[in-house]
């Protein structure tokens, strides 16, 4: 699959063959999201920073299912609320520029609440 739509519809597909759309409100799907998140961020529990960058093929495999499954919860959520996510995104980089100017912010990671 080469882009986003292409997702979309093939979850759509995937949770209508199997009934799942009864169970597919955003209430339940973005709890579904949260989890897999969670489970994104024990990929990476007790890891140094540097041990961060330098997973094992197990490590790496486990990092790439857990992101996947991440985009499959945020693009069928989208999709249930109608929410074009790469319009969403680029719009998103426009306040995050807005809100936090080279200038003021470069080598910092403060919020833009308090610089």
């Amino acid at each position: 699959m080469d882009s986003l739509a292409e997702l979309k519809l093939a979850m759509r597909q995937f949770a209508q063959e199997r009934d799942w759309e009864q169970f597919h409100s955003p209430k339940n799907l973005s709890m579904a999201l949260a989890g897999e998140t969670a489970e994104l961020l024990d990929c990476f529990r007790w890891l140094t920073e540097k041990a961060s960058y330098e997973l094992d093929a197990q490590q790496q495999q486990a990092v790439q299912e857990e992101l996947a499954d991440v985009l499959l919860f945020t693009i069928r959520l989208a999709d249930k609320l109608d929410i074009d996510l790469l319009s969403a995104a680029q719009q998103k980089i426009i306040k995050n520029a807005e809100r936090y100017p080279t200038d003021k912010v470069k080598g910092q990671s403060k919020k833009y609440n308090q610089y």
